[in-house]
């Protein structure tokens, strides 16, 4: 056994032939434990598949087929050329069929939800945003510019722009953007979003504490009051490894 199995806190009789479970799942259900009690930690790397079958006394099949459950519970994740490391970022699935704020998404799951300002600023709208919330050439718009976190553990970077007549100062917003804005008679009512799969360049890899070019969810998002009057246009990417969106479908 390698000093980094031999480090580990594995336990090799968490594994059994006499029990009913698959021994892959055995190993797989001791090396969730071991993450979710923080035994591993965040970014730890594991020892590698003929270190753990070495260590547990099974094939390398079995430890490759652990290996693969927990990655897509989002628990491990692996580099190329790098090997496996632990993830122990909060996993959220958000429902797209409900309106609700990133503070309202991440406390109704028993986490903290908090922000990091990046910027935030009056400024001249875009030709894109203009577009997008129904301004003229040369309105203003706040912009808000935020790291978005869960239990300190970066989630989502989020840009939001809203016209200044909805939100004229941006030093109004110090919690939720929906709180405040229903607070001055503005409440969100409706919303479309588009989705796309992209990888994170360096800059934005960086503020997730993911690698250059981990998988993310690029989300652009307008948002309408009761008549139909634009509140915001947000564009948003969300860790690949920490979120899963959700679509309830029905025959009609």
């Amino acid at each position: 056994m390698s000093t980094a199995a031999a480090a580990a806190p594995f336990d090799p009789t968490a594994l059994s032939d006499a029990l009913p479970l698959p021994l892959y799942l055995q190993l797989a259900r001791h090396l969730r434990t071991l993450i979710v009690e923080g035994r591993l930690t965040d970014q730890d790397a594991l020892p590698g598949e003929r270190e753990l079958a070495e260590t547990f006394g099974v094939s390398r099949v079995t430890v490759r087929k652990a290996l693969r459950e927990l990655i897509a519970e989002g628990l491990l994740h692996q580099r190329q050329g790098a090997g496996t490391f632990i993830n122990r970022s909060p996993h959220v699935e958000q429902r797209l069929s409900a309106l609700t704020s990133f503070t309202e998404d991440i406390g109704g799951r028993g986490l903290k939800p908090d922000s990091r300002w990046l910027s935030r600023s009056v400024a001249t709208a875009t030709p894109e945003e203009a577009m997008a919330l129904g301004l003229r050439p040369g309105a203003e718009v706040v912009r808000l510019h935020r790291l978005r976190l869960a239990d300190g553990t970066p989630l989502a970077i989020e840009l939001s722009a809203l016209p200044t007549s909805v939100l004229p100062d941006p030093d109004l917003v110090q919690g939720s953007l929906y709180e405040t804005l229903r607070g001055r008679g503005h409440p969100p009512f409706r919303a479309l979003q588009r989705l796309s799969a992209i990888r994170l360049p360096a800059d934005q890899a960086t503020l997730l504490g993911v690698p250059d070019g981990a998988p993310a969810l690029y989300i652009e998002r307008r948002t309408f009051l009761e008549n139909g009057t634009p509140l915001e246009f947000v564009r948003s990417h969300y860790r690949g490894d920490a979120y899963d969106f959700v679509v309830e479908l029905s025959l009609v």
